[in-house]
């Protein structure tokens, strides 16, 4: 199988390169409503409610023995799934590229995950502990996939075309969300209709995440093409691997140095998506199915949102376009500390910036970093992506549960998070990222 420098599949030419990207978009179509029914509108709330019901006089309860406060079990079940996705990733990262074998690994991930959100429809009672062990399973398996997929983008994709594809790729998944969300919230308002209590309601929402993800992932599944690697050294198993891997990202030290912003920013980022829905709910006084249009809001103008940021970056470079994100990021986020509570209006406005800045910035962010992977280590290197991504976005959470453990006020918990926007800014842009792109062998495009 013919391939370029940058592992792009030649062999079929355009048409066979637009086919892969079209069946990649899908697979940010099918697992995007996991993140957005289930992560950030309705497992939170919901999660801390059944925690609620099994917490004690004082608001605690105890998962081995441990005390919690109820408000805080979501906040910190996250933390741990992605802790379990750190220790994951980076051994099916290598495997993948060892072998050149993604396709059964990304199966393999994707179904995990979407048994696991489809088994959220138990979650009745106060069954706080089996909620937050498949919310550890599905968030983790949710990382692990989108890994291996992310790594997909340098091999359909030439340089020229990667702002532009990675870009559709977060509007297909966001316009995705916005059509569940719609579905969701008819359900969830009229659930009296349906015959169905607004527990009920909700664990028909969750489990139809996961239907969703099982469902629509067989398309990129048919559709992407394994390719054979040059031999390489037979890797040694277990957490050596991971150790070889990160010596030979210090190689790259502008490589580490992009990743070690967007490991900050996006902590900041990831912390927004999983905990507005619980201000909104907690803080705010607002009710679920507010925080639904709000969420719906968002999607809408996520899509808009991913596309005009890849038009400005073939203007303004994708680093720069980033930066100007995570400056609206800051604004955005300082205002939601302000919001009245019991006033939606102004929940919206806020939505609505979030919106606009979401999908740009990430999908910005992993077209940028496609051109900082040496050829032919592409899953390797986005497993340490991932890590960032998602692996390393526990300390957000944590700072998140923990301020409010303290405080009692989830507005402090919010205003916390502004850190990480203000930090990961002065990061990148201190990385040069041409010479970062030399670094790693591959060409510099013209607008970067």
């Amino acid at each position: 199988m013919g391939t370029d420098t940058l592992g792009t599949d030649t062999t079929d030419g355009a048409d066979g390169r637009r086919r892969e990207q079209r069946g990649w978009y899908f697979y940010d179509w099918a697992c995007s409503v996991y993140s957005t029914s289930v992560l950030t509108v309705f497992l939170g709330p919901y999660l801390t409610s059944v925690a609620e019901s099994a917490a004690d006089a004082d608001g605690y309860v105890h998962p081995l023995g441990i005390p919690v406060r109820a408000g805080s079990f979501f906040a910190y079940s996250v933390s741990l799934s992605v802790i379990v996705a750190v220790l994951v990733m980076p051994l099916v990262g290598a495997a993948a590229d060892r072998t050149g074998r993604k396709k059964p690994l990304l199966a393999a991930a994707a179904y995990t995950g979407a048994a696991a959100t489809t088994g959220m429809f138990l979650l009745g009672g106060d069954r706080y502990l089996l909620g937050g062990l498949l919310l550890i399973v599905a968030n983790a398996a949710q990382s692990v996939a989108m890994m291996l997929c992310n790594s997909y983008l340098p091999q359909i994709a030439p340089p020229e075309e990667r702002d532009a594809v990675s870009s559709r790729g977060w509007a297909f998944g966001y316009a995705a969300g916005s059509l569940v969300l719609v579905a969701n919230l008819v359900l969830y308002t009229a659930h009296d209709s349906f015959g169905l209590t607004e527990s009920a309601a909700v664990r028909v929402c969750l489990a139809s995440a996961g239907l969703w993800w099982g469902a629509f992932a067989l398309i990129p599944l048919r559709r992407l093409r394994d390719r054979r690697t040059p031999a390489r050294e037979a890797a040694v198993p277990g957490f050596r691997q991971l150790a070889a891997t990160v010596r030979d990202m210090r190689r790259r030290p502008l490589t580490l140095a992009f990743l070690l912003a967007y490991l900050v920013y996006n902590d900041g980022i990831q912390t927004v998506i999983s905990q507005a829905s619980v201000y909104g709910s907690e803080e705010l006084g607002l009710g679920q199915s507010t925080l639904i249009v709000a969420v719906l809001l968002v999607q809408v103008l996520a899509v808009a949102g991913a596309l005009a940021l890849g038009r400005l970056a073939r203007t303004y470079g994708a680093k720069r376009t980033i930066l100007g994100s995570l400056v609206a990021w800051t604004v955005t986020l300082g205002a939601g500390y302000f919001l009245p509570a019991g006033a939606p209006g102004w929940f919206f406005a806020l939505a609505a910036g979030i919106g606009l800045v979401l999908g740009g910035s990430q999908a910005l962010s992993r077209s940028l970093f496609s051109h900082l992977v040496p050829p032919g280590k592409e899953a390797e290197y986005f497993s340490a992506y991932e890590l960032s991504d998602r692996g390393m976005s526990w300390l957000g959470p944590l700072l998140f549960g923990l301020t409010y453990q303290l405080t009692g006020s989830y507005r402090d918990a919010i205003i916390s998070l502004v850190a990480f926007f203000v930090i990961g800014f002065a990061l990148l842009a201190r990385v040069p990222v041409r010479r970062a792109i030399r670094d790693a062998g591959n060409p510099v495009p013209e607008r970067i």
